[in-house]
């Protein structure tokens, strides 16, 4: 049996399993707009309904997550693939037992990885599946083929986008990116707005429909629209204190955002029980990549 058979062996018996978390892929087309804010606050009001969450940021060489959380990781993923460290070692608990692994800068993009390698990592990854409810990717910014990797594997994508026009170019080039792939499952994927740094509800909306138009028009898709978040005062003050505003300042109007948006995203449409494949509906695009 050659690695890539074996590496098809490991998705088939995980997917067999009953346990599967619910995983979203947080992005954005630019950088500045709030995106790692906004991982950190839905885990929190996760956390709060009772979800078991962990952050896995794949914004490789930062450490947005880790800043806001206050905390410094004792492990990366560096150290699980290169230096035999398990998964449950390089999970660092944040604020309400919140799990979330860094990125490390040793790893340039999960498609570098050698086979042997890579089924490691699979072998290792797996078993948030049995650790965590839901698991949030944090992706890098931008359409690097890096975020691609993720942003093409995962069955729900949280997409950031503020009024600014550069943000909103730049969310449209990346979902032209996506569309364009012929790997690309449209069918198979649902791709949820978050509008930022907003003054009003109707200019929330308003990005959002800026955005479904052209991606409508253009490249025969469709968006949905979770919600907004206020541009908010006390938001900023928890960043520059390294906490998340939804334990701050739990009265705060971007703490009742967050709330709302995760009502919507635990309660509302989701892909259908039977085909959740958890945390592997992401490395398993990889998997069959290195057949």
């Amino acid at each position: 049996m050659d690695q890539a058979e074996q590496l098809r062996n490991i998705v088939k018996k995980n997917q067999q399993s009953t346990q599967k978390a619910r995983v979203f892929t947080v992005t954005s087309g630019k950088g500045g707009v709030g995106k790692s804010n906004v991982v950190v606050n839905l885990a929190v009001q996760m956390q709060k309904q009772g979800k078991k969450v962990i952050i896995f940021d794949a914004d490789l060489g930062l450490a947005n997550v880790e800043i806001m959380f206050g905390a410094i990781p004792k492990y990366n993923l560096s150290d699980l693939i290169y230096r035999g460290k398990t998964i449950q070692e390089i999970i660092t608990p944040g604020p309400l037992d919140i799990g979330f692994i860094s990125g490390g800068s040793g790893i340039t993009g999960v498609n570098n990885l050698s086979k042997e390698q890579l089924k490691f990592l699979v072998s290792n990854v797996a078993e948030l599946d049995a650790l965590a409810d839901i698991v949030l990717i944090d992706t890098g910014a931008g359409i690097s083929d890096h975020v691609l990797e993720f942003v093409m594997a995962s069955p729900e994508i949280l997409l950031i986008a503020t009024s600014e026009p550069s943000s909103l170019t730049d969310a449209y080039s990346l979902l032209k990116a996506l569309h364009r792939n012929p790997e690309f499952q449209q069918s198979q994927t649902k791709i949820k707005v978050i509008s930022n740094r907003v003054t009003t509800e109707e200019e929330g909306t308003g990005i959002y429909e800026k955005l479904n138009a052209v991606v409508g028009q253009f490249l025969k898709g469709n968006l949905e629209y979770l919600g907004m978040i206020p541009q908010d005062t006390a938001m900023e003050r928890a960043v520059r204190q390294q906490q998340p505003v939804s334990i701050l300042y739990p009265e705060a109007k971007s703490t009742r955002a967050f709330e709302i948006l995760t009502n919507n995203l635990l309660e509302g449409s989701t892909i259908p029980l039977q085909q959740k494949k958890g945390i592997m509906q992401l490395f398993s695009r990889f998997i069959y990549k290195k057949s």
